[in-house]
């Protein structure tokens, strides 16, 4: 962790020794009564917390805030369609640490069905791994984050977005890199098994762009973090 977050509704409350973040500022920060810490609001403001007093069961925290989140500048989507939950877990925290302001998993025509029942979606856990990610990359803002959609009831949730680029293997004349862009920009990832001949046709209705990454046939995950990273660098913003 590279900033500790906490929700609005924490900040007056001692931090529970079984939480994983008072481990983390024992055992891995190493921080002593008197000690500070970098701290975040959850799409509120950063600042410094300081470690007042160790409790038998809590800790606690005093915080004095330092600024507001910027207005986002990176104005990406991801679509994704739902990968299993381990891969799901690693997009989660790479695409919020990468800026993304949307993520949506959806349902697709060749992806497992059981995918979207995992208790990663079922719980609170995909939570979990967002913060994370932004918590890696020093931000408060996250993401919103979606996973109840098909491929075709997106399309109309996101009619606003110009710049929409559909990553696939086999039917792409361009390679990602050549392409101008400007934001907002939406980006496509397939599942693991691709995009069915019908889905194509959905993107390309929907005014996508099919491109490409080159010859290799990369993880999904490996996918998504090389063509934000793309995306991002085209804009500018890397």
């Amino acid at each position: 962790m590279n900033i500790i977050l906490f929700e609005p509704d924490e900040l007056s409350h001692p931090l529970a020794l079984t939480d994983p973040r008072a481990r983390h500022i024992l055992e891995v920060l190493r921080r002593r009564p008197g000690d500070t810490f970098d701290a975040g609001v959850i799409n509120g403001p950063r600042g410094k917390a300081t470690f007042v007093e160790a409790r038998e069961d809590a800790l606690v925290l005093s915080f004095e805030w330092a600024d507001e989140p910027r207005a986002a500048v990176e104005d990406i989507v991801l679509i994704l369609g739902m990968p299993r939950p381990q891969t799901a877990r690693k997009v989660l925290e790479e695409a919020t640490a990468l800026g993304v302001i949307a993520m949506h998993f959806v349902k697709t025509e060749r992806g497992e069905p059981g995918y979207a029942t995992s208790k990663l979606w079922t719980t609170d856990e995909w939570y979990r791994h967002v913060i994370a990610g932004a918590q890696q990359a020093f931000i408060t803002r996250l993401p919103v984050v979606t996973f109840t959609h098909d491929l075709h009831s997106l399309m109309d949730v996101e009619v606003k977005y110009g710049t929409r680029l559909a990553l696939d293997n086999y039917e792409s004349p361009r390679r990602l890199g050549e392409v101008d862009m400007a934001t907002p920009v939406l980006v496509a990832v397939g599942p693991e098994r691709g995009w069915s001949p019908q889905e194509r046709e959905l993107l390309r209705a929907s005014g996508f762009q099919f491109v490409h990454m080159g010859e290799r046939v990369l993880r999904v995950e490996t996918a998504v973090v090389a063509a934000l990273s793309l995306v991002r660098a085209r804009l500018g913003l890397m």
